[in-house]
């Protein structure tokens, strides 16, 4: 279907509500594709309605991109607006709530040279390094949503219309976001509470590694002392709780920088930068990735590994189970934010400082101190499956089973 007002009204309460948790007099950010403006309006309104001081749209437009990506030249890939990064500094000084709609096109890029692509990827990166720092602290609330459009339902169901393409992936996102339940606010609030649950399960046990094998996979990934699990909704540098990502299925921490050994075969396409990245292996010697190939995409693969030094390395582990909403619904989205909770993921670059005890008040240099990974990117790619087996090693030595054929066995 397509969505009803309803729905749409929906959406955008749970932005508001759930998503940033708009607070009275607070400025709200909302990056979006112009193709979201229903969307994006009614989000305002409601923002404004919850106290909001200021709402400030930034729109986007993909075919725009495009136009950059071809004809520009070079020495403009290269550079960053930096009144525009300094904008957003300046909003999260203020305290500002940030809600970004995705809405990705994975072919837009097909056609441009990776190395231009990955140019303007890392000139971005770079100049709103400071702005992605406060988000990955959880200085600020920021909540990350997606809006279905023709050429996203295209690629996702490349089989039939583009009318009914788009009617079933509205179909999955009213799903997975649940604003077609009759209160979606309250149904989110108990899906919340189970993740928490779980999170409180994997703290408890304070595991000192993981071990993962399925076909293609096998891994130990190193914890480190301290490391923190997450999930669901999560608290602000001033307690207001958000969820930076909806829907969400997953729980995550960190793994230790040098601490990852084995390989891990990829089992869904990632998007990355306009560009898709399929079948693919990495193989990790002391945390680094010291092989990779991709039966798609291996040039965007090699560009993503050298955006620096961190891009190397994980940041990121998280466990989905096979049998969860959006996995059930057997549809690969080629959006991350879909993907990623559909699937037990890994994440190439920046750690959450949030995943170590202590970790929002550490420096730079004591997070990587205690295993935490830097890197301008941070890059969530898919490895769970029905065949996967996880075991958890205890501080003790001895081995667990916290997954077996790709769901919980904890």
């Amino acid at each position: 279907m397509h969505p009803t007002q309803q729905h749409l009204e929906n959406y955008a309460a749970l932005a508001v509500q759930v998503g940033v948790n708009v607070q009275q007099g607070q400025t709200v950010v909302v990056m979006a594709p112009i193709a979201s403006a229903p969307l994006v309006r009614l989000i305002a309104s409601k923002a404004y309605d919850a106290g909001a001081k200021n709402v400030h749209v930034e729109y986007n437009d993909e075919q725009l991109s495009l136009i950059k990506y071809k004809q520009a030249p070079e020495e403009a890939l290269a550079e960053y607006p930096m009144f525009r990064a300094k904008a957003w500094e300046d909003f999260v000084e203020q305290g500002a709530a940030f809600i970004t709609i995705y809405s990705p096109n994975p072919d837009l890029l097909n056609e441009v040279d990776p190395a231009r692509v990955a140019a303007a990827s890392k000139a971005a990166s770079t100049a709103l390094s400071g702005y992605r720092s406060s988000l990955m602290n959880h200085t600020n609330a920021w909540s990350l949503l997606s809006y279905a459009t023709p050429e996203w339902a295209a690629k996702v169901f490349p089989d039939v219309s583009q009318d009914e393409a788009l009617h079933k992936l509205w179909d999955r996102i009213i799903d997975a976001t649940r604003i077609g339940l009759d209160d979606p606010i309250e149904a989110w609030k108990e899906h919340n509470a189970k993740l928490l649950q779980m999170v409180d399960v994997l703290n408890a046990k304070r595991y000192k590694q993981l071990e993962y094998e399925a076909p293609g996979t096998s891994l130990t990934v190193e914890l480190p002392d301290g490391h923190i699990w997450l999930g669901g909704s999560k608290a602000n540098a001033k307690g207001i709780y958000f969820n930076p990502n909806m829907p969400t299925e997953e729980v995550f921490t960190m793994p230790r920088r040098g601490g990852v050994n084995g390989t891990v075969r990829s089992t869904k396409p990632l998007n990355y930068n306009g560009q898709v990245i399929n079948g693919f292996t990495l193989t990790f010697k002391d945390g680094k990735v010291v092989d990779h190939s991709a039966e798609q995409g291996y040039e965007a693969l090699t560009n993503l590994l050298n955006t620096d030094e961190g891009a190397r390395h994980l940041g990121e582990v998280a466990l989905v189970p096979h049998d969860s909403p959006i996995s059930n619904s057997n549809v690969t989205f080629f959006n991350t934010l879909y993907d990623e909770n559909a699937s037990c993921h890994l994440a190439l670059g920046q750690a959450y400082p949030v995943n170590i005890k202590g970790g929002t008040k550490m420096s730079a240099e004591e997070l990587l101190a205690h295993g935490a990974n830097r890197s301008l990117t941070h890059e969530d790619f898919m490895i769970g499956s029905p065949d996967m087996n996880i075991d958890g090693v205890t501080q003790e030595g001895s081995r667990e089973p916290i997954f077996r054929n790709g769901n919980w066995a904890i």
